[in-house]
């Protein structure tokens, strides 16, 4: 079976999608759907912009997003029999598997960056990659600290990323580098996505993904907050409305899709962060790019 993954913010890279935009008309029409949407012509950021205007969360997640979403509905043979998307990949697989209309899933990943840009700037907080520890000595430590610190986002084993308040974040890194981490790494991140810190965004997005429309996909999507197969509507929603402050269970939604029967992983979108992921997750897998 064939499992289509969808990376995330940090995987964006100046150039990408105008391979797509200078090849395929009805790409070059989304591109330009998209700057009319936008209000902004995102494609000369991602085309030709500087890598510092990229990195602003506003334009990286749009940018992601489309590269992603494009990409899929350029291909071919586009036949999934399961998807996932790591955070914001979780929005491009939705419209991947036609559980979001394009337009619509656009509208939610910018109202989102501008969401978690206000969240960070209310609340200064960062993230940090733990590597080498068991994810329970990770969860304990965390627990331990007397500030906000929580596990954020399980990659890989081996590999889990806390996010909290700097105070927190720092404390941690420093007892879990006592508890014999690898490495205790702050990450050069706007802020605490994925922890409670992100509520106010939660809040704000929850209006907009509750007045959107969503229909039933054409396959089951591995969610970040269940990291189980979900195919109803309702329940996607109420899903992506947790994801903002709930940790993105990557590892767990891996492990449940090869249990479910996945053999092949294609990944969809800018870089191959995921396809590594995969590998580290189950060796066995066959993994490939778009």
């Amino acid at each position: 079976m064939k499992a289509y993954v969808f990376p995330g913010q940090g995987s964006q890279f100046v150039g990408m999608g105008k391979d797509l935009y200078d090849s395929i008309p009805a790409a070059k029409s989304l591109f330009e759907q998209a700057n009319d949407l936008l209000g902004f012509k995102i494609t000369d950021i991602m085309f030709t912009g500087s890598d510092d205007d990229l990195k602003q969360t506003k334009v990286t997640q749009p940018a992601v997003f489309l590269h992603s979403v494009i990409l899929a509905k350029s291909l071919p043979d586009f036949k999934p029999s399961m998807v996932a998307g790591h955070s914001l990949g979780e929005l491009s697989a939705l419209v991947a598997a036609e559980a979001l209309e394009f337009e619509a899933g656009l509208k939610l990943v910018a109202a989102r960056a501008m969401a978690m840009q206000k969240a960070c700037e209310m609340n200064p907080s960062t993230m940090a990659a733990i590597l080498g520890l068991d994810d329970q000595i990770v969860e304990d430590s965390c627990n331990k600290i007397d500030d906000v610190v929580v596990a954020a986002n399980y990659n890989c084993p081996g590999q889990l990323v806390i996010s909290g308040s700097i105070e927190g974040v720092n404390k941690a890194c420093t007892l879990l580098t006592e508890r014999g981490a690898k490495r205790a790494l702050v990450l050069p991140v706007g802020g605490a996505f994925h922890s409670p810190l992100m509520e106010p965004a939660r809040t704000e997005l929850a209006a907009a993904i509750e007045a959107t429309t969503f229909h039933a996909p054409i396959c089951p999507i591995y969610q970040n907050v269940t990291a189980s197969a979900v195919s109803n509507s309702n329940e996607i929603q109420a899903n992506l409305i947790s994801q903002l402050t709930a940790p993105v269970r990557w590892t767990q939604s891996v492990q449940q899709m090869v249990a479910d029967g996945a053999t092949h992983f294609t990944e969809v979108g800018p870089g191959k962060v995921l396809s590594g992921l995969v590998k580290k997750i189950h060796r066995e897998a066959e993994v490939d790019q778009a």
